[in-house]
Parts: structure tokens; sequence; C-alpha cells
């Protein structure tokens, strides 16, 4: 039978103040709490405490350097939330190899996206082995065929190896501690190299200066292990600060997503972070006359980050929550990305999410953020004005400029490319010098490649470079456009993406692709004639609309819109029809 671990891990607090991570577990180990994984009825079934986590990485580590594998040998383990995962991963750590976290998730492209994306990581990480669970070993052996791995297992396969005398030399402040390979793009992956160094410093920065860990927290995620927020944030982070956490696989949270409430309520969790689409889910699925109420009191830190921040979305979750004992003021915005490890910045704990209310038209037109005085007409506020969340200060130690295209530093409120200094910062990608020197110059400034401005030294974010509308002149932030779409009965929050296009004149186009699921030809006449009217009078530009099934926008590896795979599908549509037409006009004899 399994027990929960508990809260108080009974040793003094300490907030990641280690030389690197296997020292980190070294400690955690001598305390009661641990990782608790509940299954998709809300029920426990499995448990590792730290202790149990460090013997048991301990003799697998020996087991691994069995294998006579070079220093800092990668290690591609397919991430599921599953005791299995950590087990590995410190494993690699004690051994001095690199562990390399996989996606754990078949997306809508398929079986043979998947192994295309598993493959691709496997080449572009060099891997010399690789791990998967039973269920998603098939795919990680399909992936895998051809190439020079030395092992392709599933945990048995490496838990049958015998145990080496060797005495263990843990990875150290410069090497790399793991590699994480961003979310935006499975044909050109990159792996973000981040050291010892660089991640514990993170880990401090989180937990002493950003959530400010304090004895009696308790952590609840159901964010992936493959993505920086699940693997920093919540395996990573709670361990360096000796907390539990209990575990949702995101799968589960997906189908079910009330359970992250009732784990919150039932373990009392004060700690948890999450996209606000995944606030949405959550409170959608909540009756105010539920057989078994919530308790959320303790919810502390309710952090938001890893996309744009809609303040409507919180405004919902928080009101829809209160009479369960959620705080408003729990809320706390975060700005950060795998380069710096996982954080750059974050908002004040205990204030709840602070608004900075600007002119849309000016922010596109002059590129500055002006604030809007007063109050406005609540009828033309949506195309007026523009809510953008502040995301704090940046970490200790870190420093945040912004930039023109030209290299310039901006004054405050002058909207331009963010740029980040500071320990936490990435040592490059793996295996890419020149994709490094593009966004890591030679004094340490990372180009994140976001749109935001600085005021009074806090950050806000207004977009991605790479996914800016650009129509005559003028900027358009796709999440304006979608905003639009999403206030419409019929839609739901990231069902719509907008992108733009090059027509065969050679004009930029904004194109609004959204997800409905109404057959009923009229009813999808008529709300895309309303869509393009609302964005044309509103926003002042023509936009082409297209309606397609629910299930049919891209997402990354960590659930975010994809929105250059959804201009890379529109196109090929279009291809498509182009092709048919042309084909429907041949004579019979020529298609016969």
């Amino acid at each position: 039978m399994n027990f929960i671990t508990p809260t108080d891990s009974q040793i003094p607090l300490r907030k990641a103040d280690f030389q690197n991570l296997a020292e980190a577990l070294d400690y955690a180990a001598k305390g009661l709490s641990g990782f608790n994984f509940y299954d998709g009825r809300g029920k426990l079934h499995a448990t590792l405490s730290y202790s149990k986590l460090q013997q048991e990485a301990r003799v697998l580590a020996r087991r691994l350097l069995s294998l006579q594998l070079e220093r800092g040998a990668r290690v591609a383990i397919v991430a599921e939330t599953h005791p299995d995962f950590p087990r590995f991963f410190f494993a690699c750590q004690y051994a001095g190899l690199t562990p390399v976290p996989l996606p754990a998730s078949i997306h809508l492209g398929g079986h043979k996206a998947y192994i295309e994306q598993l493959r691709g990581l496997l080449e572009k990480s060099q891997a010399s082995i690789a791990v998967a669970l039973t269920d998603f070993f098939p795919y990680l052996l399909e992936a895998s065929h051809g190439l020079e791995l030395k092992v392709v297992g599933t945990p048995k396969t490496f838990d049958d190896l015998k145990e080496t005398l060797i005495e263990l030399q843990p990875l150290q402040a410069e090497e790399t501690a793991y590699l994480q390979y961003t979310s935006g793009s499975t044909r050109f992956p990159r792996g973000v190299m981040v050291s010892e160094a660089a991640v514990m410093h993170n880990l401090a920065g989180i937990t002493k200066d950003g959530i400010k860990v304090r004895q009696g927290d308790r952590c609840v995620s159901w964010l992936p292990y493959y993505h920086d927020m699940g693997l920093v944030g919540f395996v990573l982070a709670p361990l360096a600060a000796q907390m539990s956490v209990d575990y949702l696989a995101t799968r589960d949270f997906a189908m079910r997503p009330r359970l992250w409430l009732s784990l919150m309520s039932a373990n009392r969790g004060t700690i948890s972070f999450g996209p606000p689409f995944g606030y949405e889910l959550s409170s959608r699925r909540v009756r105010l006359d539920s057989a078994k109420p919530f308790d959320l009191s303790a919810w502390r830190v309710a952090g938001v980050g890893a996309e744009t921040i809609q303040v409507e979305i919180l405004d919902a979750f928080a009101e829809k929550l209160a009479p369960f004992g959620f705080d408003r003021k729990a809320f706390v915005a975060s700005y950060g990305m795998a380069e710096c490890s996982l954080a750059v910045s974050f908002a004040p704990i205990d204030q709840g999410i602070e608004i900075d209310e600007i002119d849309a038209e000016h922010l596109s037109a002059q590129h500055e953020a002006l604030s809007v005085v007063g109050n406005i007409d609540q009828k033309t506020a949506v195309c007026r004005t523009k809510k953008l969340v502040n995301c704090g200060i940046p970490l200790p130690g870190h420093e945040i400029v912004i930039r023109d295209e030209s290299g310039q530093t901006l004054a405050d409120r002058k909207c331009g490319t963010i740029h980040v200094r500071g320990p936490s910062v990435m040592s490059g990608y793996f295996s890419a010098p020149a994709a490094t020197e593009r966004v890591l110059s030679a004094d340490g400034w990372l180009n994140t490649g976001d749109i935001g401005y600085l005021d009074k030294g806090n950050l806000m974010i207004t977009g991605r470079e790479k996914d800016m509308i650009i129509i005559n002149g003028r900027n358009f932030w796709p999440q304006d456009l979608e905003f639009h779409a999403e206030q419409q009965p019929e839609i739901r929050p990231g069902d719509a993406s907008a992108i733009s296009v090059v027509t065969d004149d050679g004009l930029e186009t904004a194109v609004m692709v959204v997800q409905y699921r109404e057959k009923d030809e009229q009813k999808k006449n008529e709300l895309e004639t309303r869509l393009a009217r609302i964005i044309r009078e509103e926003m002042g530009i023509n936009c082409v609309i297209e309606l397609v099934p629910a299930h049919t926008l891209p997402r990354t590896s960590s659930g975010k819109l994809s929105r250059a795979g959804t201009q890379r599908d529109y196109l090929n549509r279009q291809k498509e029809q182009e092709i048919n037409r042309d084909t429907s006009n041949l004579p019979i004899s020529a298609v016969g």
C-alpha cells in the first residue's frame, strides 16, 4: 500500500543552495518528503520519497556506467509522469551522463508524426542510449531503427544490467545538467544546454525570490516533464527545496481538469502553476453545487506563465472559485524560457495580477505603450485598449533590456525585442553553433525573440517576434485577432489561431483559422461573415476566416498553439484545393 509523502520534510529548509542537482537530492533524501503520483481517477498509485529516489538512482547510475559510456553522453528518456523518469534523470546526474527528456505525447499528427519527432530528437541529441516505459517503447523502438544507439529499452532492460563498482562522480557546475529541447519546432528542434551552475542558480532564484518557499509548502502539478515549467518548476525546484509534489499526468488532467483542484483541496496544496488555458479548462468544469466542494484556501501561489496571459481567463477562474476559498491575490505572473533554465522574472507574490491598460492603436503605430487614463466607453474598449499583465522584475543577478531592430537599447515603455543576461542563461544550443550565435552574444546577452517593454524595471510581454502580423506597415498581435474570435459564443478559448500569409501578388494577408464544431453550412457561413466584419471594424484590416474541424490546430509539445504549424497546414490545404480545382477542369481522358 502506498502512503503519501508528508508535507513536513522534518529537516531544515534549504532553498537550492547546492553545488549541483545530485547534492540537492542527497540533502532532500535526509527528509521524508517526495513525489506522489495520481491516476486518472484521482487515486494515489505510486510514491517516491527522496530517500528512495536517491537509493534507486545511485544503483541505476552504476548499472548505466557498466555500458562504458563517455562522460556527458546523452541518455534519451521518454518523459512520462511516472517514478521511472526522475529515477533515470537522477541516475544520469550521479553517473556523469546528460539526460534528454523526450515528449510523451502523441499529438494530432498521429503515429507517423510522433515517430518522426522522436527520431529527430534522437538524432539531434546524438543519444547513446534511450529508454521508454512499456506503453511508449514501441514508438521509441521504431523511431530509433537504423540509428547507432548502444541500447534502446524499457526500464527493466537497464535494471537487468550488472552494477559496476566504479565510484560515482556526479555532474559538476560547469557540466551540462540536461538538454532541454524547445517545443516550438519539431522539424528543427534546438537542444538547450543547461549547466549545473545555471539550473542551480535558477532554482535558488525561483525558491528564494520568486515564490518565496516557506516551511509547510506543498506542490501540485499536471505539467509535462518534457516541458521546462514541468521539469524545472515541478521536479527540480521542489526537490531542491525539499517539498513534496502531487502529480497528475497531463493527459489525465486534460480529460478531467477538476482533478487538479481536487488534489489542491485534498492535500492542502499551496503552490501550483499552469498556462492560462489550464485555468480556463478547469474552471469551466466546476459546478458551484458540487457534491464534493473544494477547499482552495491553502493555495497561496497560483503561478501563470508559458503563454500570453489573458486577464479575462484569470478573472473568470477567480470569480468561479472564490466560493471554494480561492483568493485572486494568489495569482503570480511570471516570464521565462528554456534558454534561461526556466524563470526570468516574477511579479510580487500575495498581490495578484497587475494590469497595464494601454492604447492598442498607439502601440501598433508607434511601438510605444501609452497608458489609458480615465474611463473608457465599454463599447469601444476592445478596439482601443490592450490589457497587458505585469510579469515583474528579473531574478537577482539577471538583467533585462529592450532593443530595437538596430540593437539600440530603448527607453521605458518603448516596445522592442527582449534581451536577457544572467547566470541562468544557457551555454548554447547543443551541436548548433550557428543557431547559438544568432541568439547569444559574446558578452552573454540572449535575444529571446519575445516582444515587450519595461516600466520602472517591470516587464510586460506583448507577443512573439516571429508571430507578428504586419499589414500595410502596421503591426498586429495575433492574440488581438484571436481575442475577437474567442468572444463569440460558438468559439472556445484556444480554438483560434491568427497568422499571416503572402499572396501571389506579394502582399501580406491576415488569416484566422478557427476550430468550429457546427456542421450546418448556413451557420458556418454566418460565423465567417461575422468574424471577418468584426476584425475589419475593430482592427481596420481584412482577414480571411477559415473554419476547420475540432482538434485541427497544431500545438507544441507543451500544449501551446503553434502558429508556425497553423501557417504550414493552411498553406498545404490551399495548395491541395488548388490542385483539386486544376484537376477538376481537365478533360476526363486526362485524369482517367
